[in-house]
This record gives C-alpha cells, structure tokens and sequence, in this order.
C-alpha cells in the first residue's frame, strides 16, 4: 500500500494545527506525535507479540494483564471506577486494560484527557517501553498540555487509523511526518535526501544475516532504507509491488521469501546503531517499531567520546565488528581534543568528519563494507 495524498494531507492537517496552537518546534512536535502513534499501536503490537509466542510454543505475558498503581488517585473517578485503595491507603489501581488506546483515547477530553495521559499514560508505556532493547520513552513527557489543542489532536491521530495500514505504509507515514525537521541543529544533523540513501544501500548490497550499523542514526533512514532493500531481495516476484514514496515509483517486498528463522535474524540480529541526541534515538526507535522492528538497538551515545570494551559489548548484545555500515554523520562540528578518544584520533584533527570515517574503517569487520556520506574535501 502507498501512502496516499488524503494521508500525506492528514499528517500536514495535525502538524498545521500544533504550530497554530503555539507548538512551534517540528522536533518535539515529532517526538510527540511518535509517542501517539505508538500509544495507538502498542494494542495490535502486542496481539502479535501473543500470537508469535503461541507459533513458538512461548508465554509471553500481555502487558495488559493485572492492575495498574495510579500516579494520580484524581484519575480514577475519569475512567468511570471507584478507586480501589489499598490496604494502608494508598494510591487507587485500575486495570491494565484501561491503557488500550479505545479505552482512554476516544472517552476521554479536555483536562481529563490532558491529566490522565500526562500522569499514567506516559509512565505507564515508559514501564513497557523499559523492557525492549532500547527505552525509547526514557525520560518522555506530555509536552502537548494545552487541553483543547490536545483534544484535537487525538482525534486527528485517531482518525489516521494507523492500525488499518501495513508497516511499509506506517513507515512512509511516519518518514513524511519527519520532512518537517528541515533545518540543521547545532549537532549538524540534517535529513539525508532519500533517494541517496537508496543508492548507497544498493551499492552496498546487505545480505541477510549481515550486521548493518549505523554510528550517526539520526531518524534511522539508512537503516529503514536497509530493511525494505533485504526485504525486497527476499520476496517473491509476484508479491513485488510499485510503490510511490517522495515522487518516485520504487519496488517494495514483504520479504515473504525468509524464513521464520531468517524472520528473527532480521528482527534482532541484524541493526545496530547510535546517536548522540536523545530525540533522534526515541525517533529513530518509533520508526523502526512502526516497520516491525521493536527490539532494534538505537542508543544514546557519541562514538567519538565513549568507547567500549569488549565486556560492555557482550553485556550490550553488540558485535564486535559490523558487515555493513551506512552513515551520515554530522559534519558541522568540532570536538575538544581532549574528549576523542584514542581509537578514533587521526592525528591532531578534531574535524568530526574525519573522525567518523576512521571509527567506522575501524569498526568494520574484514570482508565488511562501508558507505558515508562526507563533505567535499574529505
């Protein structure tokens, strides 16, 4: 399925709406939005979870099962139960049910609204989120408190249907939101015109069950752009569909050639990546949850600064080297020379492009395979 122009309409509607409603920076407005969609998806997230458990003879418990500790008893009397106090007085509890988007989503408005999702949402799918390779929600908070422009904003969201698409189209959805991040931060981040990364990606040809690491994810396009190429190879040719993404009609695959085993492979052995700011990792990570991959590893971290040793690595699931690494590093900056550490020093350059090229060389397995994009010059 392609993302069609009345859902490309639909994310401008919302995104429109939030700068009209004092919510000016596309960042967090992005970061936001990411956090919805996940609140709406987590329901359908968490059936598969259950039915992959069963084809694999596995329990793994919803996390809708048992009750839940109110942050804020006032809570209660909103989701239409008396509270239930405990033993010594404490806090009301309601079911875990109560947190599937239908529950609270579409019955709630206003302050109502404004203070359940702000004190038991959040924190509730931060405890979930808790448990995945990276906790994308770490330290995430309603930053949409205005309750009429909250208000009006779920409903948006929920007319989107989210559930409704496949993960290609949720993907493409969530990538045309992340056009709205247009201008450089101070880190010299920016976004990679797609149709490069594409190109990149091919010339490197990713194999399955090739590791495929990206140092600087940002909203992780390399690895998006990755997963549809090894996916694409693996499909059979009467499921090969045209797809039209940013003007151009390119091939897309479900991958239905792989394996269950080949599947897992996929899912949890094969993308790895990093990035410095922590608004890029949550986005990054709720791009990737969105195209089916919920237990990718994106962490906060600058590779210029921080090395691991081999301990840290095992603890962390890392490879110690990577078949594949694709990059746009940012190239803006400078470090302190006294902050870089040794394994990437060239010399006494404190130029981040540079010392990106050499930690990625670095990092490469023997028969691996890098492509970077630079500034000229490099």
């Amino acid at each position: 399925m392609s993302l069609t122009a009345q859902l490309r309409q639909d994310i401008d509607d919302i995104s429109n709406y939030l700068f009209g409603g004092g919510y000016p920076d596309p960042v967090s407005n992005t970061e936001q939005l990411a956090f919805l969609f996940f609140f709406y998806l987590a329901d359908g997230l968490d059936t598969q979870a259950q039915a992959r458990a069963r084809l694999q003879k596995q329990t793994v418990p919803s996390i809708y099962s048992g009750d839940w500790t109110l942050r804020n008893p006032l809570n209660a009397p909103v989701m239409g139960i008396a509270a239930a106090v405990g033993a010594t007085g404490g806090a009301s509890t309601i079911p875990r049910e109560r947190f599937r988007w239908s529950s609270w989503a579409r019955a709630l408005t206003g302050e109502n609204l404004s203070r359940f999702l702000r004190d038991e949402v959040f924190p509730f799918y931060a405890e979930v989120a808790a448990a995945s390779a990276t906790n994308f929600m770490d330290g995430a908070r309603l930053v949409i408190d205005e309750p009429v422009v909250l208000t009006q904003i779920m409903g948006k969201v929920d007319n989107l249907r989210l559930d409704e698409h496949d993960a290609d189209t949720k993907g493409d959805l969530f990538e045309y939101l992340l056009k709205r991040i247009k201008t450089a931060g101070e880190l010299g981040q920016f976004r990679s015109p797609r149709h490069i990364i594409r190109t990149i990606v091919a010339m490197l040809d990713p194999q399955i069950g090739e590791s495929c690491y990206d140092p600087a994810a940002g909203t992780a396009g390399f690895i998006a752009a990755i997963l549809d190429y090894i996916k694409l190879a693996n499909t059979k040719p009467e499921s090969v569909v045209q797809s039209e993404l940013d003007g151009k009609h390119i091939a897309r695959g479900n991958g239905n050639a792989l394996s269950a085993a080949k599947w897992q492979v996929l899912q949890k052995q094969t993308f790895f990546g990093n990035d410095v700011d922590p608004k890029m990792v949550h986005l990054a990570t709720m791009n990737l949850t969105l195209r089916g991959l919920p237990d990718v590893r994106i962490y906060q971290r600058n590779v210029l600064t921080t090395a691991l040793d081999a301990e840290r690595k095992r603890e962390l699931g890392l490879p110690e080297g990577f078949h594949v690494i694709a990059a746009n590093p940012p190239f803006a900056g400078r470090l302190d020379k006294d902050r870089i550490v040794d394994d990437v020093k060239i010399g006494s350059t404190t130029a981040t492009e540079l010392l990106f090229v050499n930690y990625m060389v670095r990092s490469l397995l023997e028969d691996g395979r890098c492509g970077v994009i630079v500034p000229e010059g490099v």
